[in-house]
């Protein structure tokens, strides 16, 4: 009595794409995950202080790594005997 018209019949769903599901944890790691990181040198002394010079127009200022920093408006000599007598002091 009632028939589908060809075009019904032609129609198909879409093909499924399969889902993809993600490793269990402990299946993706054969072994510890701290067996693959590098092993972090032993905490030693902090690293030494390292000064330096700047220039701002024609004075010049002594730096250091650890903030330390010299009197302003020097002469390049000035400031570079700054920047040895703060590695010097204790």
């Amino acid at each position: 009595m009632h028939e589908d018209s060809p075009a019904a019949a032609r129609t198909t769903a879409a093909p499924r794409t399969p889902a993809r599901t993600a490793p269990a944890l402990t299946e993706s790691l054969t072994e510890p995950l701290s067996a693959s990181l590098p092993e972090a040198p032993p905490p030693g002394p902090p690293a030494g202080h390292s000064a330096t010079t700047i220039e701002r127009g024609s004075f010049c200022l002594a730096r250091c790594s650890c903030g330390w920093s010299g009197p302003a408006r020097r002469s390049r000599d000035r400031a570079r005997t700054d920047a040895a007598e703060h590695l010097t002091a204790p």
